[in-house]
C-alpha cells in the first residue's frame, strides 16, 4: 500500500474508532425492568401488611413505579373486589406502559384475584399469580364472621362462591400460578385448602397465617418465582 493510502486508511480507522467510543459513552444504560406487581391483602387487613415485602423488593432492585400495594373494602363481596381489581390492573398498565402485571395475594386476596382471572378476562393481563396462605377451598374458621361480612361468608367451606370459583380449571390461561401454604396455619382449616390444582404448590413449614406475607424466606421464593 502506498504511503498516502496508508495515511488515509489510518485516518478513517481513527475516526471510526472515535465514533464507536462516542456512541458507547453516550448510550444510556438500560436498567432492568420488571412486571409491575400488585399486592392484594386479605380479610381485616390493608395495604400496609405488605410494607416489609415492599422494602425487600426495593432492596432487590424494584422501583416505586413497579410496586402497588392496594387497599379495598374487605367486607364486601369478592366479586366487587375483583371488579375493582380489574380497574386497578388497567390503571397500572396505563400508568406504566407494561403489557402485564404480577399479582401477589394473601389470605382472602386470592379469591378476588382468581375471580378476576377466571371471570373478568384477567388472564390476558397477568403474567404470574401468587397465592400466600390463600383460602382457595374455604376454611371453617370463616364461620366466626360469616354472619357479619359477605366476604367472610364466601370464604366459608362449601360456599356457592367457592364452588363456582373452583369448578373446572383452577388455574386458567397461560398465567404461571404458585400457592404457598403452611403446615400450622391457624386461620385455615384444613391447611390444604391453600393448594391449587395446576399451580406450583410450595409448603413453607410452620409459619403463622399473619406472618406469611412478611416472612423473609417466603419472600425470597416469591421474588424468584415472579422474576
Amino acid at each position: 500500500m502506498q504511503p498516502r493510502m496508508r495515511r488515509v486508511a489510518a485516518f478513517f480507522s481513527t475516526v471510526a474508532a472515535a465514533l464507536l467510543l462516542s456512541l458507547s459513552l453516550s448510550a444510556p444504560a438500560q436498567a432492568a425492568t420488571h412486571n409491575p406487581v400488585i399486592f392484594v391483602h386479605g380479610l381485616s387487613s390493608s395495604s400496609s401488611s405488605w410494607d416489609d415485602w415492599i422494602a425487600d423488593f426495593k432492596a432487590d432492585g424494584y422501583t416505586d413505579s413497579e410496586l402497588y400495594a392496594w387497599s379495598y373494602s374487605w367486607g364486601q363481596s369478592n366479586v366487587t373486589t375483583a371488579q375493582q381489581l380489574s380497574a386497578k390492573v388497567q390503571s397500572v398498565l396505563a400508568q406504566t406502559g407494561a403489557s402485564k402485571v404480577d399479582l401477589v395475594t394473601h389470605s382472602m386476596g386470592p379469591m378476588s384475584g382468581r375471580y378476576y382471572l377466571k371471570n373478568l378476562g384477567g388472564t390476558a393481563y397477568v403474567d404470574d399469580f401468587v397465592s400466600i396462605g390463600g383460602t382457595n377451598h374455604g376454611t371453617s374458621v370463616a364461620g366466626l364472621c360469616a354472619w357479619l361480612y359477605t366476604s367472610c361468608a364466601e370464604m366459608y367451606t362449601g360456599s356457592s362462591f367457592l364452588t363456582a370459583l373452583n369448578s373446572g380449571d383452577e388455574t386458567p390461561g397461560s398465567v404461571s400460578y404458585a400457592a404457598y401454604w403452611s403446615s400450622c396455619d391457624d386461620y385455615l382449616n384444613p391447611d390444604s385448602t391453600a393448594l391449587l390444582n395446576g399451580a406450583t404448590n410450595v409448603g413453607v413449614g410452620c409459619v403463622s397465617h399473619t406472618d406469611m406475607n412478611n416472612d423473609p424466606g417466603i419472600y425470597t421464593q416469591v421474588r424468584d418465582f415472579i422474576a
